[in-house]
This record gives C-alpha cells, sequence and structure tokens, in this order.
C-alpha cells in the first residue's frame, strides 16, 4: 500500500507542562493519540458515538435506513383528509 502524501508539515515545541497546541481551529474537538514507537505520535480527530447508539452505524443497519430513506422519498407524504375527534 502506498503511503498518502503529507499535505502540511509544521515544527511545534512542547511546553514545560507537557502540553502542544495544535491550533484554534481545532479547539474542543476530540483527538485520537496513537503512539506506534517511542517519539512517534500521530493524533487524528475523532466523533465518539455513544454505545446506545453503535447499531446505527452497523453496515446492515445502514442499508436498511437507506432503503428506508428512498422510499420515502419515492412515496411523499400527503395531508390527510381524515377527521380526528378534535378537528370535527
Amino acid at each position: 500500500m502506498d503511503a498518502l502524501p503529507v499535505e502540511q508539515q509544521i515544527v511545534k515545541s512542547i511546553g514545560t507542562s507537557g502540553q502542544i497546541s495544535l491550533g484554534k481551529e481545532f479547539a474542543g474537538r476530540k483527538v485520537l493519540v496513537e503512539n506506534p514507537e517511542p517519539g512517534v505520535w500521530v493524533i487524528r480527530t475523532v466523533t465518539i458515538i455513544p454505545d446506545n447508539e453503535r447499531w446505527l452505524h452497523q453496515p446492515s443497519t445502514a442499508k436498511k435506513l437507506d432503503s428506508a430513506l428512498a422510499w420515502a422519498n419515492q412515496n411523499l407524504a400527503a395531508a390527510s383528509t381524515r377527521k380526528t375527534k378534535s378537528s370535527a
């Protein structure tokens, strides 16, 4: 597998408290910090999915959701002519 080209390299200094700033554009973001070998860190932004929502991201569920959305787009909702107790 070929390595992807590096878009940008920046030299940063680690402060005396052990922190490094990645810039305001990443403020508040979650990151995954991997340490594949001593002196090497790979930092990637991540999105965290709650355990009770993980099922939504399973391939079989995604396929069912795609199918349901396609059906909904082809079968647009129409106004109901049925009267309810509150509208009678």
